[in-house]
């Protein structure tokens, strides 16, 4: 299950996506995540699975290897759905005991499934498409403005950076330890909920050895090579937008009148 999460992964290869502006690719994943919270009919959600779709066809990432990580969390997306069957008050149509299932209980149920499966799997072809460096450079661009204001933009732009690297390198780890537990013994599949959430404690310790080893050895990296942030760093590789990338803002402004106007 671990080895399913692809949030932070990138997945190499030539397609338009991948060599679309990171700037392109994060202004258009806010602005996807925002759609598919402003619409309310069935028309918006439709034309919303249409665009993810031809993304998803234009970055020729598999798409079996993007809804791999939807198994990371479903649970969270069953315990979503569940809240909203059962406490969203409406019209009555099944009564269990205290529990009551409504009309728009399903509804939303639903709808709130589907944003959130859109959701995840839209946040996942800006990490599979876009290197951590790129990413970086692509987000201290957009904060560039807060600089102003005395924020550290490059900062803050690497260390979320870093934390999206370290994901899959987190998971990976975690992987190891409990086949290694496993091998001495340990049981993580058998017994109840409760169970299994107290077989998985005793991960933790060595995990959290392992994070802050490998965070002190990145720390030590950077200082070796006389890194430091701040405005006067240069890039190797500087952000310039090219016709692809206009004409893809483009493209997103397109998509989000359509949107709007059919989804209210």
């Amino acid at each position: 299950m671990l080895k399913d999460i692809t949030l932070g992964q990138y997945y190499q290869t030539e397609s338009l996506i991948h060599r679309l502006d990171p700037r392109v690719k994060l202004v258009g994943t806010i602005c996807y995540i925002i759609s598919l919270f402003l619409v309310n009919k069935i028309q918006g959600y439709v034309i919303a699975l249409i665009f993810l779709a031809i993304i998803i066809r234009l970055s020729k990432v598999p798409f079996k290897f993007m809804v791999k990580g939807m198994k990371a969390i479903l649970f969270l997306l069953l315990l979503t759905v569940v809240f909203n069957l059962f406490l969203t008050p409406g019209e009555t149509l099944i009564s269990i005991w205290k529990l009551t299932i409504t009309k728009e209980g399903v509804r939303v149920a639903m709808l709130m499934a589907v944003r959130l499966s859109f959701l995840i799997i839209g946040s996942s072809v800006m990490t599979l498409t876009t290197t951590p460096n790129h990413l970086t450079d692509g987000m201290e661009k957009l904060l560039n403005p807060l600089r102003k204001l005395k924020v550290p933009v490059h900062e803050i732009s690497m260390m979320m950076s870093i934390a999206l690297r370290f994901i899959p390198i987190l998971m990976e780890e975690t992987d190891k330890i409990m086949k290694a537990q496993i091998a001495r013994g340990a049981d993580f599949e058998s017994g109840n909920l409760i169970k299994k959430a107290k077989a998985l404690v005793p991960l933790l310790v060595p995990l959290f050895i392992s994070a802050f080893r490998r965070a002190n050895d990145l720390a030590m990296a950077m200082e070796a090579r006389c890194y430091r942030g701040g405005e006067f760093r240069t890039k190797m590789k500087p952000l310039i937008y090219q016709r692809a990338d206009r004409l893809a803002y483009l493209i997103l402004i397109i998509y989000l009148v359509i949107c709007f106007l059919a989804g209210r």
